[in-house]
């Protein structure tokens, strides 16, 4: 099968005549979804050099940064999967090689394409995993089905996150517009960047959340103050079978999103970057929003996650049985239009 070069990487990409994807060989992220009317990708491009994960060494790039997520931030792009963990790893799990968001955004993918399909599947070998996922183009939508096998006798306790990522032009300052199924909310308890505006440990109704002034801010519009950091947790409307987010840019006019089945990934976390973080490779110039769905609320350690347990009484992780798969299936969808979409329902 023939591969592509995206932006120095070895890819795999199908497209029809609305969209363009494109996936990373290494680490698996979905890089690009282009519309191809507007010529747009919206999901996240780094500004940074992009570094296949199997070439990354910590004495030789220093330029991604000296912390553990450096392995990670050299190959980061648009959307990558975050399992067995949602956070940083232990001292313990780091000093045996596992990376932050676990191994799912670095190893290798074995590749099979159609002329509409995508199926991508890696062993992964420190929690003993089996990932694999199907992406299937079906007009202005991608279909999406992904399975976790647990290659061991022991019931596995994981994170399981979608860690989808918003970047420039579709993504710009205090114009691009949100909508998501959030109920219940809460702000990330510890500092999460230098120009963090929220109150740590907020709880809240979406999508007003508070501030230290006792105002509040609308997280349904990207902020458009010259630097913000921030991280909050939604649940998603229980109301609902299927959850959503929207995102829609007035200039490109186009909303870009996906549905998923609410008992899948019950939370959703926005992670907010806007030229807060000095230190390389972020280098106070970087501008993004994660949208990133999943099974738990937030980025922590395995320990932190299992002994959180729950909030706002549903669980924050997700056991795989032993020697069983588990499998869920979520959807892209892509529309032009004028005006931001206030709901998205699952692809026809």
């Amino acid at each position: 099968m023939p591969r592509v070069d995206y932006r120095g990487r070895r890819a795999v990409r199908i497209e029809n005549e609305a969209l363009r994807l494109t996936v990373l060989e290494e680490g698996g992220h979905i890089a690009e979804i282009l519309d191809k009317a507007s010529g747009v990708n919206p999901l996240w491009t780094p500004p940074w050099p992009s570094m296949a994960p199997s070439k990354y060494d910590r004495a030789k790039h220093p330029e991604y940064g000296g912390g553990v997520d450096a392995a990670l931030l050299a190959g980061i792009m648009g959307h990558n999967l975050c399992l067995d963990i949602f956070g940083g790893p232990s001292d313990a799990e780091a000093a045996a090689g596992l990376p932050v968001h676990g191994e799912a955004s670095l190893v290798r993918y074995e590749i099979e394409s159609s002329a509409q399909t995508i199926v991508q599947s890696a062993k992964l070998s420190l929690a003993n995993l089996r990932v694999e996922r199907r992406l299937q183009l079906a007009g202005r939508s991608v279909l999406i089905e992904e399975s976790v096998e647990n290659l061991s006798g022991v019931d596995h306790a994981v994170g399981w996150t979608q860690h989808v990522t918003l970047g420039p032009p579709f993504l710009q300052k205090g114009v691009t517009e949100f909508r998501v199924s959030a109920s219940r909310s809460k702000v990330f308890e510890r500092p999460f960047g230098t120009a963090d505006y929220l109150v740590p440990g907020a709880e809240f109704d979406w999508p007003h959340a508070p501030r230290p002034d006792g105002g509040t801010a609308d997280l349904r519009r990207s902020s458009g103050a010259p630097a913000s950091s921030a991280y909050t947790a939604h649940l998603m409307d229980l109301r609902r079978e299927t959850s959503f987010f929207v995102a829609f840019s007035p200039e490109v006019r186009l909303a870009f999103g996906y549905v998923w089945q609410r008992q899948d990934f019950p939370w959703l976390g926005i992670w907010e970057e806007n030229a807060s973080r000095p230190a390389a490779p972020w280098n106070g110039a970087t501008l993004t929003r994660g949208m990133e769905f999943g099974a738990s609320p937030f980025p922590e350690t395995r320990r932190e996650m299992i002994e959180r347990g729950r909030l706002f009484d549903v669980s924050t992780f997700r056991w795989i049985p032993a020697a069983s798969r588990v499998s869920v299936k979520y959807a892209v969808v892509v529309q032009p239009g004028e005006t931001v979409p206030e709901t998205l329902d699952w692809p026809a």
